[in-house]
């Protein structure tokens, strides 16, 4: 379970390095797609603080595992629809939720 933290620093890293961008280099005429960016973001930087207090868990791996998983394809969707102006990758949102939500689960 050594890959848990490296796993969790890059998310970190790169949940900030969106919010970054999200605050300075969208378009300001979009709301909806700043709007989009800040969920994704959030959900984001939630969940790699998660995965950090995973090896503290019953389950390190599926915890971590879940909520890696669940990051990559929620934020990662949102990030795309915004940067492409495709809906299409809002079909894996509800995916990435559903893997977010059972990683807390996976807590219990």
């Amino acid at each position: 379970m050594a890959w848990i933290h490296p796993v969790a620093g890059i998310l970190g890293f790169t949940a900030v390095a969106a919010s970054a961008y999200g605050a300075h280099g969208l378009p300001k005429d979009r709301p909806d797609l700043s709007a989009a960016w800040g969920r994704a973001a959030s959900q984001h930087l939630i969940h790699a603080l998660l995965i950090v207090a995973a090896p503290m868990t019953k389950r390190p791996a599926l915890v971590a595992g879940l909520a890696a998983t669940g990051v990559l394809m929620f934020a990662g969707s949102c990030y795309a629809y915004v940067l492409t102006d495709d809906r299409a990758w809002s079909k894996l949102a509800p995916i990435g939720g559903f893997a977010l939500m059972a990683a807390w689960l996976a807590l219990i």
